[in-house]
């Protein structure tokens, strides 16, 4: 069993240690044939809720300059939704915005407890948008403070750049939020990518 907030929808209940806003830093490693990409960076994420059975996302990510007087440049953002995976019923919204109809399921901490899977963690689903034409849709677990990914479908735009799949990892360690982040992408098979280690802020 979890403690929730008053103001948190039950559902989002075993996500809700995610919630806020954490800021750090991290390394890019990514190996293309015989070139390895490697970059420091600074990264700010942000997870919120509306009320809604589902986490709200972004993520900004900046290069710092090469001098202390240099201003960060800009290098990535993405955004998206994490919710716990489970089929949608009559009393959830959608499709689009319909409403739903009779009563919301999953509105309590003893009816979440139910959606637990044979491992005693929670299925979840976690929808992201990168600005560069890629889209993608990640199922995974999430077994108290940590949450395992991968890629069950990735969506690009005709000029996007070749990505084919994905994994992340995030865990809570000693209050810091710490990820990795493999990718399979420019002909390379999945590798190590990226990863953080990011402290709330907020």
């Amino acid at each position: 069993m979890f403690d929730l907030d008053a103001g948190v929808p039950a559902e989002l209940g075993p996500l809700s240690w995610l919630l806020g806003v954490w800021e750090g830093t991290g390394v890019i490693a990514y190996k293309v044939g015989d070139e390895i990409r490697e970059h420091e960076f600074g990264q700010r994420i942000a997870f919120t809720h509306d009320g809604l059975p589902v986490l709200n996302y972004s993520c900004y990510v900046w290069l710092p300059g090469e001098n202390e007087d240099d201003a960060p440049q800009p290098l990535y953002t993405e955004t998206g939704y994490w919710r716990l995976a489970r089929p949608r019923v009559d009393g959830d919204v959608g499709p689009a915005m319909l409403p739903g109809v009779g009563e919301r399921p999953f509105t309590t901490a003893e009816s979440v407890e139910s959606l637990r899977n044979e491992q005693g963690s929670f299925d979840i689903e976690v929808s992201l948008v990168q600005p560069g034409g890629v889209s993608e849709v990640y199922i995974g677990a999430i077994a108290g403070p940590r949450i395992d990914l991968a890629t069950d479908a990735v969506m690009r735009t005709a000029g996007a750049k070749e990505y084919a799949a994905a994994t992340r990892l995030y865990g809570l360690v000693d209050s810091h939020l710490l990820w990795a982040w493999d990718i399979a992408a420019l002909g390379q098979d999945l590798r190590t990518h990226a990863s953080g280690r990011l402290s709330r802020v907020d």
